[in-house]
């Protein structure tokens, strides 16, 4: 995200307080931010932890920033965005990072012309770790997309992606941490079982994960190939992959992720149908 603009963040959860971290982190200014918030006592704790303007005003934050983040809960979007499209309009770059919620919805409630980003992200963004999809609306310019990259950049991967592909996103990547953190207490229970105290168990299991997906990234390898690696002739981990396989592990997490995006379509279905 290019420095000297403002930036405010429409609701300050999880996800957007992840984004300003990493935007300090990255070089922002403080003064750059405001976060809204419901409860001034969360409006207290944002600034004193980071230094950021707060407010419990969403449209004068709004009308005073460069780069509009609408960071609330799907739900409630089409209230947010009646309340603040007085005050948007073609200077003012739009990224949402609320599941569901279509850029045609926002380019219709918003100002004629408005330039929107719509996101994916996840939250292994908490830990500078995220991955992010990110898709651009009809009047976002490339230099918008590459400023919406640049700020989800700071917490992560990004990638561009056409809007009908952001729901596949959701499925892998927006709900993928739950799939591995199921996989990871299995690991833990599993070595329980076999004689391991829970924390050695736990730690092994992340850590396990962890370096493994760092291996593959850094070295750009076919998992399949370090797979092969670790799989010596009738070695341990040929008895571990038998039974997995016979368990139908790929197909079952295949199928997770298709039902995941197959949702996520349906949500979005239903809330164009609602603000219809």
């Amino acid at each position: 995200m290019a420095l000297g603009k403002t930036i405010a963040f429409l609701g300050t959860g999880n996800m957007a307080e992840a984004l300003v971290k990493g935007l300090l982190r990255a070089g922002a200014s403080p003064e750059e931010i405001v976060c809204t918030v419901r409860r001034a006592a969360r409006g207290e704790e944002l600034a004193k932890r980071y230094g950021v303007r707060t407010s419990t005003d969403n449209r004068a934050a709004a009308a005073a920033a460069d780069v509009v983040v609408l960071s609330v809960k799907p739900q409630v979007m089409g209230k947010l965005l009646d309340e603040i499209s007085p005050v948007i309009d073609g200077g003012k770059l739009v990224i949402s990072v609320a599941a569901g919620v279509p850029i045609a919805l926002m380019e219709r409630k918003l100002a004629h012309g408005v330039r929107v980003i719509r996101t994916m992200p996840n939250t292994p963004a908490l830990v500078g770790a995220g991955a992010t999809a990110l898709a651009r609306g009809e009047h976002a310019t490339d230099a918008d997309l590459e400023a919406a990259r640049s700020l989800f950049a700071a917490v992560g991967l990004t990638v561009v992606v056409e809007e009908p592909l952001l729901d596949a996103c959701t499925g892998l990547s927006g709900s993928g941490p739950a799939y591995i953190f199921l996989i990871i207490e299995a690991l833990s229970d599993a070595g329980v079982k076999v004689g391991l105290p829970r924390y050695t168990a736990q730690a092994l299991a992340a850590q396990t994960v962890l370096g493994s997906a760092q291996l593959l990234i850094e070295t750009g390898e076919h998992p399949g190939r370090l797979k092969d690696q670790v799989t010596s002739p009738g070695g341990t981990a040929i008895a571990g992959l038998h039974t997995l396989e016979a368990g139908g592990l790929r197909t079952t997490l295949m199928d997770a992720v298709e039902a995941a995006t197959h949702r996520a379509r349906e949500l979005g279905q239903k809330f164009l149908a609602a603000e219809d």
